[in-house]
């Protein structure tokens, strides 16, 4: 169990029996802090009649991922901040696990170890987001060449040796850092990409490590499931500002054109899968439909 000094940090947006689950692993050993981005679902009247120790804030608004975080930290007591999401279920002891990494004082951020909800091992770290990286993930070449995310091999390694390992990015899922470094997440972002920006701000204050014996479990896209389009849009225009950001206007264009010919990509292939198969797979029209949508979606 952690100590009095973690603050954790929930955003939610209705996921009402996610949040649940969440809040319910956590216990009562930290701050928790839930900022409601306007949810539809009873979350907020379910947080203040089930969990009356948790501090609840009630926006007006969906603001997004990271402004919310934002409005959340902005009430946290704790030495250490955790960025957590409401769709993650901490293991007994991994919020107290991840906040002993922070004993050396070289460490900047932490992230723990995230399984999906069969037990398998969900992409936890990341490396560098380049444009070979982009260029991998468009083209499919990311099954062979793990330019961005860190292999599943790799993790099970790191969990042997139940010792920190150096990472470039944690995911914002999960993420731990120092209170007192006053970094907080750009609110640009709406979603997606918000966590590759601060971990890249982060790495100047410091190492940020992956810790495999803290152990959290993910039910992945919780919160955009029931709108796939648009999630590929966020993270597309993620994407493209963290280019404009760190590497430039002309980097960024270069995002938008390979997110645009990925999409136009995926588009002619789902659309001739559906042909091909006429009315037996409607999942197909489906994809089709969505890379449409992305497509051709408003550069702004």
């Amino acid at each position: 169990m952690a100590g009095p000094s973690v603050s954790v940090l929930i955003v939610s947006f209705n996921t009402r029996e996610k949040l649940r689950r969440c809040l319910e692993a956590l216990g009562v050993g930290s701050e928790i802090i839930v900022y409601d981005n306007a949810s539809l679902d009873g979350s907020a009247q379910m947080v203040r009649e089930t969990f009356p120790h948790v501090h609840l804030i009630l926006g007006n608004e969906n603001i997004g991922f990271g402004p919310a975080n934002n409005r959340a930290a902005e009430h946290a007591t704790g030495k250490l901040l955790l960025y957590l999401n409401s769709d993650a279920y901490a293991e007994p002891g991994a919020v107290g696990t991840l906040a002993r990494c922070f004993d050396e004082p070289g460490i900047a951020a932490a992230g723990g170890r995230l399984l999906n909800p069969d037990g398998s091992l969900q992409n936890s770290t990341a490396n560098k987001l380049t444009l070979w990286a982009l260029i991998c993930e468009q083209t499919g070449l990311e099954r062979f060449v793990h330019a961005y995310w860190t292999t599943p091999r790799l993790l099970a390694q790191w969990q042997v040796t139940q010792a920190p390992q150096p990472s470039e990015q944690v995911m914002g899922a999960c993420l731990m850092t120092r209170a007192s470094f006053g970094e907080r997440f750009d609110e640009r972002f709406f979603l997606y990409c918000e966590d590759t920006d601060l971990c890249a701000r982060l790495r100047k204050r410091g190492s940020i490590v992956y810790e495999p014996s803290a152990q959290f479990t993910h039910d992945l896209g919780s919160s955009s499931a029931a709108n796939r389009w648009l999630a590929v849009c966020r993270y597309n225009r993620g994407k493209e500002l963290y280019f404009r950001i760190h590497h430039g206007a002309g980097a960024a264009f270069a995002c938008l054109i390979i997110d645009r010919i990925g999409a136009a990509a995926r588009l002619a292939l789902w659309s001739l899968a559906s042909v091909l198969t006429l009315l037996t797979r409607p999942r197909f029209r489906e994809q089709a439909s969505l890379f449409a949508k992305v497509l051709f979606a408003p550069l702004r």
